[in-house]
């Protein structure tokens, strides 16, 4: 089942390399927002959608932050096979994503709690209901999502990167993209693979916490299961929530964890962790060369920008960072930054609005004031 995902864009970005500190040449953002539904999700629900038809589904769900959300409903919507019932948090949606769904016509249950809690109950709806859940859990979701790293290394000429950058939210993604280099390799299509940066928010940054901080490694298929244990009884005895303003990888408890521990042994991975401050600085870079993202896109950037600075990421070095989601999909985000008054906080990037009287002379004087 498609409905023309895939035709997406590796774009070389001379201003954004300027930013993060690589080489003129060396930077390149893969935009999965040219995807039907704004966001990487597509290539995964293609191949989901498929086999949930091969098996007889009538219905299809999934919790959802939003981007899954668009994407399950508007394969739904075109193809007119299946009934969409999606599951989100309350108040933990962006418009643009939640517009999506409603106007596909998806069942749209929005229930008190985040989205780890989502993703509690529609495992346990589908079960009890027999409806066929398409979240990243589902092995064919990361089958279809190893198909961005196929476009990428066909745009570079089958010439292997040095770095994919990455944001890490349920860490879907970097599971699929460890699985798929691992998988060329194999096949003598690729004689190395490269190396993998997930990067978190800091505000959702389990996977920064449980790698960088307490050591969790996927050892060769025997990770120490305790640390990761231990860390979500920390949370929930502190009541800790993810708080993000990168809503699309606002997730604490991540499906994939044990796949993105394989992903970063295979591809001697690292992960970090941006502030909202150095995502939305990050995604307003992005957007002055021309592609607009919205806010989780934009963690690939802001977390290159850090590796670059640690030293870890060599300037002359062939950089790939992943923009997950469209811009319009959270453009509340993108007012916000660049309509904020100057004292609410450090918006490096801001393109303010000019505010000026309905007079032709104070519009003329305002015009050459900001050109000079």
């Amino acid at each position: 089942m498609t409905i023309g995902e895939g035709q997406t864009l590796l774009h070389p970005s001379e201003g954004v390399a300027r930013y993060v500190g690589v080489a003129p040449g060396r930077l390149f953002l893969q935009y999965e927002g040219m995807n039907p539904s704004g966001s990487f999700k597509d290539n995964g629900m293609s191949a989901a959608f498929t086999h949930a038809r091969c098996v007889g589904a009538e219905r299809a769900a999934c919790a959802s932050t939003g981007n899954t959300s668009a994407s399950l409903a508007i394969y739904c919507s075109v193809t007119r096979l299946m009934k969409a019932v999606i599951f989100v948090g309350s108040g933990k949606i962006a418009y643009g994503k939640l517009s999506q769904a409603l106007d596909y016509g998806a069942l749209t249950v929005q229930i008190d709690g985040d989205f780890d809690d989502a993703m509690a109950r529609v495992q346990e709806v589908s079960r009890e209901l027999g409806i066929y859940l398409v979240n990243s859990v589902n092995p064919f979701r990361l089958e279809g999502q190893k198909t961005i790293m196929y476009r990428v290394l066909e745009s570079l000429g089958w010439e292997v990167p040095d770095w994919i950058v990455v944001p890490g939210g349920n860490l879907g993604n970097s599971s699929a993209f460890g699985k798929a280099f691992d998988e060329l390799r194999r096949l003598g299509l690729i004689a190395r693979v490269p190396r993998l940066a997930v990067i978190n928010a800091a505000g959702a940054n389990t996977l920064y916490e449980l790698v960088e901080k307490r050591g969790l490694r996927w050892n060769g298929g025997d990770p120490q299961e305790s640390l990761a244990r231990d860390y979500y009884g920390e949370m929930d005895r502190q009541q800790r929530r993810a708080s993000t303003i990168a809503s699309a990888i606002e997730i604490n408890r991540p499906v994939n964890l044990q796949k993105c521990l394989r992903a970063l042994e295979i591809c001697a991975g690292v992960v970090r962790e941006v502030s909202d401050q150095e995502i939305l600085d990050a995604k307003a870079q992005v957007g002055a060369g021309g592609l607009g993202c919205e806010p989780a896109s934009a963690a690939s950037v802001a977390g290159a920008r850090r590796l670059v600075s640690e030293g870890v990421i060599g300037r002359d070095e062939r950089v790939v960072c992943i923009l997950t989601g469209h811009q319009l999909k959270d453009p509340t985000a993108t007012v916000g930054y660049h309509t904020a008054k100057q004292d609410a906080g450090p918006a490096t990037f801001a393109n303010r609005p000019v505010a000026v009287a309905n007079d032709l002379n104070a519009i003329i004087r305002a015009i050459r004031d900001s050109t000079t």
